[in-house]
Formats: C-alpha cells, sequence, structure tokens
C-alpha cells in the first residue's frame, strides 16, 4: 500500500507569523524520493497547544519532524506530550539548537523517539528511510552528518508565494563561524564554509523574479570574505527596487575600502547592518574569547553613519563574566557617542552548549534554569541590579529604539554619561509606574514630560515643543494629557506604513 502524502510531516512553532522557518525548509528541499511523502507544517507559539494537535493529527503522519529552538521548547514540548498522548505509535524526531546540547535531561528528549543533533540536511532524510522501509535504526541520539556544502540543496524554492508575500526571508550565503565568543553556539564551529556563489545568487535571483524584495541573511560573518561579500551586495544594487530591503550581520571591525564604496551606494530604507558589538571592555573580551579591535570597531561605525544610509543595528550585552555596572555604562556611552540607529540591550543568556558555562563558579554567574536562561546574577551585579538593567533595556526599546522620540531623546540623555542619564530616568518610571509593558505612547509621553519638567527642571515650554513635534512626526492620533492644549484633534487618518517599514520594524524588535 502506497504511503500518504502526509506520511513525514516538518513542524515548528515560530515566534511571530512573520518569520518563515529556513530549517524546515532545507529538510524539505533534501527528502529527495521522500519529498512527495513530506509536509511542511509551522505554527506560532501562541496558538494553543490543542489546536495544533488537531492540526498534525488531521494530516494522519507516521512521522512528525519538530524544530526546537530556545524560543519554542517549552511550548514544542506541551504539544509532543499531546501528541505521544493521542498517538503514540507516531514517531518523533527532534532536531534543532535547543536540543543539540545538554539533551538528556530535557523533558521533550525523554518523549521523543529520536534525536539528531546538529545538522539535519543529510541526516533526517536518511533516518526517515529508515524508519519508513527498515532497517530500523537502533540508537535513539544520532549525530547530523556535516556534507560539504555543494552537496546540500537549496531550499528557497520551498518558500510559497504566500512566503514572499508576508514573510522575511531567511538566507544563507555561508554556515558557520571562526571567531569563538563563548556566548554563541557559533564558537562549537570549526571556521565558516560559503556555499557554491553562483548557485546562491541564482537561487536568489529566482525569488527576486518571483517577487521577493525582502531578505534577511542569517550568516554570523557575512563581510569575512570581502570578495564574496562584494558580489552579493552588487547582486542587490543591480537589482535595486522602491520596496528591497536587505539584512546582513557584519564583523565590526573588518570594513574595507571595496566594502565601504557599494554600502555607500545604496539609497535610505535598503540596507541595515546587524553589528553585535557586544562589550568594549577587553579584559572581559578576553575572558569570554572574543576578538574585536575596538578602535576600528568604533571607527567603522562612525564611518557608516557619516557616509552611508545603511540602518545601523548594534547589540550589546549585558551581565558578561567580569563586567560591571561601571563598564557596562562606559561601553554604552562609547558605542552611543557614534550614534548607531539602534542600540539593542541584551541580557546574557546561557545558551545549552556553549563555553560560557565555564564561568559559572568563577564569576558567580546564576542563570534561569528555563528558557531562555538569561542571566540572573554575577558576582559584580547583584539581582536587583541585574532587574534594572532589564528595565532599562525595555524602556530603552521604547523610548529610544522605537524612533519616537528623535527631538526628546537627546534632552533626556544630556549630561556626562548618557547611560546613567537614562538608567536614572528609567529608574524613576519604573517607581512612577510600576510596568514595562503596556506603556502606550501618550503615557511615555506624559511621563517624558514630567520627568523632565520636574526632575530635570526643563523649560516647560520647550518640553512641550519637543514631545509634540516627536508626536506628531510618529503618526499616532490621540491626544497625551500635557499636549491636549496645544494638538488639535486629527481630522483624517494617518497613511498607514508600506510593508516593507512595517516589516523592517517588527523584525528589528522581535
Amino acid at each position: 500500500m502506497p504511503l500518504p502524502s502526509s506520511a513525514i510531516v516538518l513542524c515548528t512553532l515560530n515566534a511571530k507569523y512573520i518569520h518563515a522557518s529556513l530549517g524546515l525548509r532545507y529538510l524539505l528541499a533534501n527528502m529527495g524520493s521522500l519529498t512527495g511523502q513530506t509536509v511542511l507544517r509551522e505554527f506560532t507559539v501562541r496558538r494553543k497547544p490543542q489546536e495544533l494537535l488537531d492540526e498534525l493529527l488531521a494530516l494522519s503522519p507516521r512521522i512528525v519532524g519538530f524544530g526546537v529552538y530556545i524560543w519554542n521548547v517549552t511550548e514544542t514540548t506541551a504539544l509532543v506530550r499531546l501528541l505521544k498522548a493521542a498517538r503514540p505509535d507516531v514517531t518523533v524526531v527532534l532536531g534543532g539548537p535547543e536540543v543539540s546540547h545538554e539533551w538528556a535531561q530535557q523533558d521533550i528528549f525523554q518523549l521523543a523517539d529520536h534525536l539528531i543533533t546538529g545538522w539535519g540536511d543529510i541526516s533526517f532524510p536518511k533516518l526517515c528511510e529508515a524508519l519508513l522501509h527498515g532497517p530500523q535504526p537502533l540508537m535513539k541520539v544520532i549525530v547530523g552528518e556535516q556534507p560539504e556544502l555543494d552537496q546540500i540543496a537549496l531550499p528557497y524554492a520551498h518558500y510559497t508565494d504566500a512566503d514572499l508575500a508576508h514573510r522575511l526571508l531567511y538566507v544563507e550565503a555561508s554556515r558557520g563561524c571562526p571567531f569563538k565568543c563563548e556566548f554563541c553556539l557559533s564558537s562549537l564551529d570549526k571556521t565558516a564554509k560559503a556555499f557554491p556563489l553562483d548557485a546562491f545568487l541564482a537561487a536568489l535571483d529566482g525569488l527576486y523574479q518571483r517577487g521577493a524584495r525582502n531578505f534577511k541573511f542569517v550568516d554570523r560573518t557575512f563581510n569575512l570574505k570581502i570578495d564574496t561579500s562584494v558580489r552579493i551586495l552588487q547582486f542587490f544594487l543591480d537589482r535595486m527596487a522602491d520596496n528591497l530591503f536587505v539584512h546582513f550581520e557584519v564583523i565590526p571591525d573588518h570594513l574595507p575600502d571595496r566594502l565601504k564604496a557599494l554600502i555607500a551606494q545604496f539609497p535610505p530604507g535598503v540596507l541595515q547592518l546587524e553589528v553585535g558589538v557586544q562589550t568594549l571592555n577587553v579584559e572581559v573580551q578576553q575572558a569570554i574569547s572574543r576578538r574585536q579591535d575596538n578602535d576600528q570597531t568604533l571607527a567603522n561605525l562612525g564611518w557608516l553613519v557619516e557616509h552611508s544610509q545603511a540602518h545601523l543595528h548594534t547589540d550589546l550585552i549585558f551581565g558578561l563574566p567580569g563586567e560591571s555596572l561601571d563598564s557596562i555604562g562606559a561601553g554604552f556611552d562609547r558605542l552611543h557617542a557614534v550614534r548607531p540607529h539602534e542600540i539593542q540591550l541584551g541580557l546574557l543568556k546561557r545558551l545549552r552548549g556553549t563555553p560560557i558555562a565555564r564561568h559559572t563558579l568563577t564569576h558567580g554567574m546564576v542563570y534561569q534554569a528555563r528558557p531562555p536562561y538569561t542571566v540572573l546574577q554575577t558576582a559584580l551585579l547583584d539581582a536587583p541590579t541585574v532587574q534594572r538593567l532589564t528595565r532599562a533595556a525595555r524602556y530603552w526599546d521604547l523610548v529610544a529604539n522605537s524612533g519616537r522620540f528623535k527631538r526628546t531623546l537627546p534632552a533626556l540623555l544630556q549630561g556626562g554619561s548618557a547611560f546613567a542619564a537614562f538608567l536614572a530616568w528609567s529608574d524613576w518610571l519604573w517607581e512612577s509606574t510600576d510596568k514595562t509593558q503596556g506603556l502606550t505612547p501618550e503615557s511615555l509621553v506624559d511621563a517624558l514630560f514630567d520627568y523632565l519638567t520636574t526632575q530635570r527642571a526643563l523649560p516647560v515650554d520647550g518640553v512641550r515643543a519637543m514631545l509634540l513635534s516627536d508626536y506628531v512626526a510618529s503618526g499616532a492620533r490621540a491626544r497625551p494629557a500635557c499636549l491636549r492644549t496645544v494638538l488639535p484633534r486629527p481630522q483624517a487618518p494617518v497613511p498607514r506604513e508600506s510593508a516593507r517599514l512595517l516589516a523592517q520594524r517588527q523584525e528589528r524588535h522581535a
């Protein structure tokens, strides 16, 4: 009897609908003779597990492969538990970074039938072939094979027209990373390897010809090999369109003139560069095996701000071993001084398998036991200070990274230290509101007005003028209390943002 078309289901729970799983599409592209019997189902973590179970059972699967990540392991565990209770005969196969290390004690591993650690592109199809046609596999845990990249079928044809219209498209020109930053899973890689460039660019062109205009590269080190970077940037320059958006993650201290010349040619709104600065403390960098020329990093960021239209999304990590509050503040101030468009402030996470664990005892590191495993305290940052930094990171997103307070933010940060100034505002806002969620743009306008006029003693009329300018520019339509005497009721609806700009904003804060 022939197998049903849904004998194999590839499944994952994305953080948001706008995300699309690149990993599952790689698996689907490499299923070989089993492709016609394999379907892909993506859900979101917000949906109820019982609803997801009903949809999976309707496919009458024999094998379900789950992509497991730090953001979905809790919800995926609940779904797998329901699936095995309802259909114990269904074979559950796990894969993904969250279950590739320290898996033995995980509940989801205990529930599953098989686990593939590491790469699954080749190993998952082989396992499915054995499960369906024999001989039956003997091992529960299978170490994923790492073939040469030219042996892996590219996945991009498996992005649907709906994906192209409504989702961010994840692509990769290379895998791996040559650097050994201990907080990152890529530190376990031996090096970075590139996919055959001609075949990759041909696949990108296929997506472009189908209407794709939104590309997010997941390469850890896009600008590692400049010849490759130049060809990819030129590919997009040759296909420039009003709604094109391209995102790259770049090494901050490696920006030769050839790359600068191409970056400078991109018009506003097209190119976004994610720059992982993480820390500017040299001793901390050495402790966590991070190689970075800080002066060159800041010089390159300054050049990008002054001479390109690229949107700069920079990252700092709070809570690294050996970093104090003063050190964090000093690093923030140096980065802020070069005026990147965004500074993403994140707490350190102890990802499973990462070498950062070796500092746990020596630096008093205490982490959450459950995902996302964020640091709770260190030898130099007690728990209240970590909570304080967590609130500040949230408020920074709302006030600075949102782009809603471009005129008011400099007034808020004025003084000897931008970090100290913002931390003082963060402390005041927490004491005043007792919340980090549910703060509307209107409530933030009123809070900023109160703080700047009372705590900073700035002129009332000047503060009101700044906030009015920012509020009108943001396109908001309600009327904050402090602006009711100067802001008329809106007479017409504010034009909606374009799909591209909305996608960019959602992705930046995902």
